[in-house]
């Protein structure tokens, strides 16, 4: 499957790759020269090391790469008052009355721990094209699933500021 991004994460991705190569890349390639100069790489940690880190380098610049090659661009299409891409949603879980915020992203950005949650999540998935005030059923999987009342939507810019994940 591939990856569903936005241009501003392709964009970001594009930065990381050009400083991986232009800074990155040059620093670890000395690193592992300096290290070699030590002498014997038998029992040279740092030699070890400083190769290691050049080869996970050259293996996000891949994986970087790979998945702008492959990747869906999306827009977000959704109405000012409707959830979509970029937007922060407040809800209400029927179950329990707790009641979180979340803002949905693209895959790459997605982190649980910090309120963003990607449009491939099943309750992203259930609150997209809905509004504030209607009432939605969450289904996980063919056995569970789950009723959440939408609270709030507001639109929230494509923020710089979101990482994109590390693998």
């Amino acid at each position: 499957m591939n990856d569903r991004l936005t241009k501003n994460d392709i964009r970001k991705m594009e930065e990381e790759i050009e400083h991986r190569k232009l800074v990155i890349r040059k620093e670890a390639l000395e690193a592992v020269k300096e290290a070699r100069a030590q002498g014997d790489l038998s029992e040279n940690f740092e030699y070890y090391a400083a190769k290691k880190y050049k080869n996970q380098n050259e293996s996000r610049i891949r994986y970087l790469e790979r998945m702008i090659k492959t990747a869906e661009i999306i827009e977000d299409d959704a109405k000012e008052d409707e959830i979509g891409l970029n937007k922060t949603v407040t809800v209400l879980f029927e179950e329990d009355g707790m009641v979180e915020t979340y803002r949905l992203v693209t895959t790459v950005r997605n982190n649980p721990l910090k309120g963003l949650i990607s449009i491939e999540s099943p309750i992203a998935k259930a609150l997209i094209g809905h509004k504030a005030g209607e009432r939605v059923y969450v289904q996980v999987n063919d056995g569970f699933g789950y009723y959440v009342t939408i609270q709030t939507v507001e639109n929230t810019p494509d923020d710089d500021s979101i990482e994109i994940r590390k693998f």
